[in-house]
């Protein structure tokens, strides 16, 4: 803390005032009469009432006094960083910046024992954990993270209501622990980061990130950040290899700046379905065969580590074949094309309803010898008129069914018949069709299941189906009222992509724009159109249909609504794109069914999910596991028992109970830690209270802590510097170490003392008054004044 001047002897104010009042008018008026010019006189006057001041307030004895630290009574905590990121030699540098911290830590120095002296110094390593040690001589730099926001945390917690005037934290600053750090605990914080600036030649995956895409030609997306660092413009390559370390991909691409990251893209679909892993790795190319010959069998002769140039990621294809119902209301050529399209789709699993005649007038009175059974069924054995098919019954062909009990009654009216899908098609046929409850019941399967619904346009659809103010109406992305009369004569219909449309790789067939648009001028004229209203909110056009005069009507609109997605396809004759092929061999038609169905049935819960993510507040690499269970019905299920099972990669596999979650209903979590790298599978079961098997999910995690140790080299200064500000402390340099620990004395600290010193007996305050009367003396002598 600043100083402050107090008097030790103010009944000696008035004497003092008036001692220096009389010499100042005796220098006024000795300088007034002086011959010399004015500036050389202000001058002389200044120097000589300075010196009079200094001695008269002598005769008041001034005293410095303030506060500082007791002596051995406040704690101080050197906290040592102990990751394998300090292996690192920066460029420039004979030793790496463990050696140089080292150094610093071990032996006796003129710093450590003038810590020692005024306060009570604890000693801390860390990792991915805090340790108290006893000195610093163990330090081996191989930890495989560096949790800093942890290692704060646990010293705030340890030194709860305890004197602790600050902490030297002796790292590079590269955390690898990610959560939030609370700094309200903290005290003042001082970041001792190594000389060195820049890290050396090095090629590094610093992220990986994997999106799933409907887009036919590569369900899987994988994009990889990659720094490269010394390699000049020498090319950098990335592969993507499978489990079995075949390669899948491979990418090349050209530094364009010094330090400047690379972004490396992969499409690819993945062999099979489930948790798969894949690996990313990068280096460049003039190092590829020490890279992919591996750390222990090769050694990179210029790279800083071979710890970052790989990373593992999780591609999770989803547990299949997802269940998707078309419903019809009659042969038509869609069905035909949208089951041969997704023959080869081991994913989807189309069951249809085809109506081939609908019900007729009911006749409770009849002609003498007239039957009530459908002719339809003449010819197939019945017993009786009794069990046979009724007139007054539509009659409907099953097509793929499970067994001979699905769609037995037509479409389902129950909630666990219907749920037991992931998607409904509506293809030309009237509200009538549905029951009430049939119609409740949709709506319910989109917004409560989470399931898909698409409708497809023709004569009974849409506004010409009756849908308007029915609950499957409400669904749809576009009102059904106040709709267009349908022309006198049906027009031609080009069909064109909206800028949505475009954005959206489900509504695509082609990988680049210029085949897209080549592929749309080549289609075929539509001429069925459904009529329908204008959008509701939040409906987004992914296609339109432009007519020869340039009127553009919407042809593909879609929606949420729920938890589940809708959309709407007012075209009625679609199949006149699939028969009007000029190339047999082409793929498009088929290709953009299976991918509007793989956009249906994406993101459809299912009863038993399981979702995994990175513990944020924890140092060693950990998880957290939620499962989601719902009933039949998908609500939420609380009374479900949930285990877990954990495959590691050395080949064990361990189980987990997991604890209902008091945030959200339906949902239970457990905790995962592991020091083992590698690919770990989760499968979550969860059992019914009578026992039953309610389902089972799989899904993965790919544990790096290498990786993330080393994904960024050089010093992270920013967050050193964040560190200081917050806490009030400030990032020292090793050159200054000493003249820091030197002015600790003169800081805050929790217990203090006061200090006195009188003022006038330091030289320092005698000298400024004989600098000032040799000064003044010496302007006299050098112009003439006596």
């Amino acid at each position: 803390m600043m100083p402050t001047i107090v008097w030790g002897s103010p009944e000696w104010m008035a004497g003092a005032l008036g001692l220096l009042g009389v010499s100042t008018l005796a220098v006024l008026w000795s300088y007034g009469r002086a011959r010399a010019r004015t500036p050389v006189r202000l001058a002389g006057a200044l120097l000589k009432g300075i010196a009079l001041t200094v001695l008269a307030l002598s005769l008041l004895e001034p005293l410095l006094t303030g506060t500082r630290p007791r002596p051995g009574a406040n704690a101080f905590a050197i906290v040592a960083d102990n990751s394998a990121s300090l292996i690192i030699r920066d460029a420039g540098e004979g030793r790496s910046r463990g050696e140089q911290f080292q150094d610093l830590l071990l032996g006796e120095s003129e710093w450590r024992t003038r810590l020692g002296q005024d306060f009570d110094v604890r000693s801390y390593s860390f990792d991915s954990t805090l340790r108290g040690v006893d000195g610093f001589e163990a330090l081996r730099f191989d930890g495989a993270g560096s949790a800093i926001g942890t290692a704060l945390a646990a010293v705030s917690r340890r030194f709860r209501g305890l004197p602790l005037a600050g902490v030297l934290l002796v790292t590079d600053g590269n955390r690898t622990d990610s959560g939030e750090v609370d700094w309200s605990g903290l005290p003042p914080v001082y970041p001792l980061l190594p000389g060195g600036r820049r890290a050396g030649r090095d090629v590094g995956v610093t992220g990986v990130s994997v999106s799933e895409t409907n887009f036919d030609a590569a369900p899987a997306v994988v994009r990889a950040d990659v720094s490269a660092v010394g390699v000049g413009r020498e090319p950098v390559v990335a592969v993507l290899l499978d489990e079995f370390g075949k390669e899948v991909a491979r990418e090349e691409a050209t530094p364009e700046g010094e330090g400047r990251p690379l972004g490396f893209r992969f499409q690819f679909r993945p062999e099979r379905s489930g948790v798969s892993f894949y690996t990313v790795r990068a280096f460049a190319a003039s190092d590829e065969e020490a890279v992919m010959s591996g750390p222990d069998e090769g050694a990179s002769p210029v790279e800083q580590t071979l710890a970052n140039n790989d990373r593992l990621l999780v591609v999770d294809q989803g547990g299949g074949p997802f269940r998707v119902l078309y419903v019809s209301g009659r042969p038509n050529w869609e069905f035909k094309f949208l089951k041969r399209a997704l023959q080869g789709d081991d994913q989807v699993d189309l069951v249809g309803l085809l109506r081939i005649a609908k019900r007729q007038p009911k006749f409770d009175f009849q002609a003498e010898g007239t039957r009530s059974a459908s002719p339809l069924y003449d010819g197939f054995e019945n017993p009786d008129d009794e069990t046979a098919e009724r007139r007054d019954e539509a009659v409907l062909v099953r097509l793929n069914t499970a067994d001979e009990f699905e769609l037995r009654e037509g479409f389902p009216r129950a909630a666990e018949d219907l749920y037991r899908y992931h998607a409904v098609i509506v293809d030309d046929l009237e509200s009538e069709f549905f029951s009430a409850d049939q119609r409740a019941l949709v709506r319910d399967f989109v917004s409560v299941r989470g399931g898909g619904l698409l409708m497809l346009g023709g004569p009974d659809g849409f506004a010409d189906g009756g849908y308007d103010r029915t609950p499957i109406g409400d669904l749809l992305p576009v009102y059904l009222d106040r709709v267009a009369p349908p022309p006198a004569e049906a027009p031609e219909f080009r069909l064109v992509l909206t800028r949505e449309g475009w954005l959206q790789p489900w509504v695509r067939t082609r990988t680049t724009e210029e085949d897209e648009r080549r592929r749309l001028a080549s289609m075929p004229p539509f001429r069925t159109l459904s009529r329908v209203g204008g959008l509701k909110p939040g409906a987004v056009v992914l296609s339109q249909v432009v007519a020869p005069g340039g009127d553009a009507r919407p042809a593909l609109v879609a929606q949420q609504f729920g938890r589940g997605h809708v959309a709407a396809l007012m075209i009625g004759d679609l199949w006149r794109w699939g028969l009007r092929r000029r190339d047999p061999a082409e793929d498009d038609f088929d290709r953009a069914w299976r991918q509007s169905v793989r956009w249906l049935v994406a993101d459809v819960p299912e009863r038993v999910e399981l979702d995994v993510r990175p513990e944020d507040d924890s140092g060693s690499p950990a998880v957290r596991l939620t499962v989601r269970v719902r009933d039949p019905d998908y609500r939420p299920l609380d009374d479900a028992k949930v285990s877990l099972a954990v495959a590691t990669p050395d080949g064990v596999t361990l189980t987990l109970d997991a604890e209902p979650d008091d945030r959200e209903p339906g949902s239970y979590v457990a905790s995962y830690a592991t020091r083992q790298p590698g690919p770990h599978r989760f499968v979550a079961n969860a059992y019914g209270p009578d026992g039953a098997e309610l389902g089972r999910r799989e899904a993965g995690w790919a544990a790096q802590p290498s990786a993330d140790e080393f994904a960024r080299l050089d010093p992270d200064r920013d967050f050193a510097d964040r560190i200081a500000e917050r806490t009030g402390g400030e990032v020292v340099d090793p050159d200054r170490l000493d003249a820091f620990v030197s002015g600790l004395s003169r800081r805050s600290a929790p217990i203090t003392e006061p200090w006195t010193s009188p003022l006038w007996h330091h030289p320092l305050y005698f000298l400024v008054a004989l600098s000032c009367l040799v000064a003044e003396w010496g302007l006299r002598r050098i112009n003439g004044l006596s």
